[in-house]
């Protein structure tokens, strides 16, 4: 009986000693999780080390690659700088996707190498183009239509500034997003009229107030203009005088078929220009603006036409020799409905990338197109903003009082009437045409040709480009 006894107190004795360790074992698990940043442990609800290894999945999800967009763009330098910046806004705002922009050398180069890699596949998600080459953009059937991403995700377009989207609408479709816009202004140096005796307030604004004007400032060594023998000036003139370039609407009711480069307009032009050298008030220094931009910025000529893109480094490089003005590009007395056409280039999405790589686009062209990426755009290239809004932001306040000449170029965009010739002629071979009437120009004021007999040859040869093309197309 005593041996019972026993055997029923070390029974209870064992359990009691059990109980008390599992305890201390459950204790010690929960302050071990709760350190570790666990969750407390369940004592009702355990489940053994083997079980918890089955119940987890064979394999965790694996991470999705971000998309990859490879931008093409021909912005080297400072502006390439601007760019960089851009696209590493974007990449660490949207881990999702990842863009990387590929400097692809000039304007001409960069649409070259698109031209070979166009089906390949081998081509980027975005290209840069210049706005001379929007015809020939659509018409190679290689890119999807911005239209289609706006419409599919009902991006307001009113927020983008009209005169600017004008350039780029075809058939009431946007066909690419603009990206960098200029338009060419007058330069004068305010300290030079002030010495002539002219208003530095008062611009000239007519074809002959500026030879007046040009002729009193010639003196002492110094030119009263300079204008760089460049088509694009030529484009401007025409759509300052409210003139079209091409036939067909200018391009835009139809395919261009013949230039109208020796029409009234254009002989007005180079009337004018010869007038200007031939009375030794103006200085021909080729077809290069950066050469007419040094002689300017030295001093050596009082009026030049340039970029509106132009005018930081125009302002920087004249440090404070002189005071620089800005005034609308000139035009002939009594020209009506006229204004200046956009310039730059715009951004194409490619139709051969896959469907999520184009949304991935959109969505990064979408990114550049908001006012504090336009803001940052306008302040560190000099180009216009796109985007209305981009002018409340305060960087571009503070720009605007640091170079108020800018507004000028505001001005004259938003005073432009849009029509068929301010929006700007259109056709498949404007690259080459721009080169022939520069060559044109030159005849001209080197005395080879009169305006009309020169102009008319260039009008002969670009129709017969334009035919070749339309050719392809159809």
């Amino acid at each position: 009986m005593w041996k019972k006894r026993k055997w029923r107190r070390r029974t209870i004795l064992g359990g009691l000693l059990a109980l008390t360790m599992a305890f201390a074992a459950a204790c010690g698990a929960e302050k071990a999780g709760t350190a570790a940043g666990e969750a407390p442990v369940d004592a009702t609800n355990q489940t053994s080390p083997a079980d918890a290894a089955s119940a987890q999945p064979a394999s965790a999800e694996p991470k999705a690659e971000p998309v990859k967009v490879v931008w093409w763009h021909s912005m080297s330098g400072e502006l390439g700088k601007a760019i960089d910046h851009l696209v590493e806004e974007f990449n660490e705002s949207h881990p999702d996707i990842q863009v990387e922009a590929a400097f692809q050398g000039s304007y001409d180069e960069s649409l070259s190498k698109m031209k070979t890699a166009m089906g390949s596949g081998s081509g980027p998600s975005i290209v840069q183009v210049y706005e001379i080459g929007s015809r020939f953009m659509i018409d190679s059937k290689t890119i999807t239509p911005i239209q289609k991403f706006i419409d599919e995700d009902r991006f307001d377009l009113s927020r983008l500034e009209e005169n600017i989207l004008g350039y780029y609408t075809f058939d009431g479709q946007l066909y690419s997003m603009p990206f960098n816009t200029s338009n060419p202004i007058m330069y004068y140096n305010k300290t030079l009229f002030k010495n002539a005796g002219l208003d530095p307030e008062k611009p000239p604004a007519t074809f002959e107030e500026v030879k007046a004007a040009a002729q009193k400032l010639t003196k002492d060594g110094v030119y009263g203009a300079s204008f760089a023998l460049y088509g694009w000036f030529m484009e401007q003139l025409f759509a300052a005088q409210g003139k079209e370039y091409v036939d067909h609407g200018n391009g835009r009711d139809g395919l261009a078929e013949k230039s109208l480069l020796a029409d009234d307009a254009g002989v007005k032009v180079m009337t004018w220009w010869k007038d200007l050298i031939d009375s030794k008030v103006m200085l021909n220094l080729g077809r290069a603006t950066a050469d007419t931009k040094k002689a300017f910025v030295a001093g050596q000529v009082a009026m030049t036409l340039d970029s509106t893109a132009a005018l930081r480094g125009i302002v920087d490089g004249v440090g404070g020799k002189f005071e620089v003005g800005t005034a609308f590009l000139p035009r002939p007395e009594g020209a009506a409905d006229g204004g200046v056409i956009v310039g730059g280039a715009s951004l194409y999405i490619l139709n051969d990338r896959p469907e999520a790589e184009q949304k991935a686009a959109w969505a990064f062209i979408k990114f550049l197109a908001s006012p504090e990426q336009q803001a940052y755009w306008n302040v560190n290239s000099g180009y216009f903003p796109i985007t209305k809004a981009a002018y409340e932001q305060d960087l571009v306040k503070e720009n605007m009082k640091k170079f108020p000449q800018f507004q000028t170029a505001v001005d004259q965009l938003h005073r432009t009437k849009l029509n068929n010739a301010t929006k700007g002629a259109v056709m498949g071979v404007f690259p080459e045409a721009r080169q022939i009437v520069e060559g044109a120009m030159e005849e001209v004021v080197n005395g080879a040709k009169s305006p009309k007999d020169a102009l008319t040859a260039a009008q002969v040869q670009i129709t017969a480009k334009i035919g070749d093309y339309n050719k392809t197309v159809k």
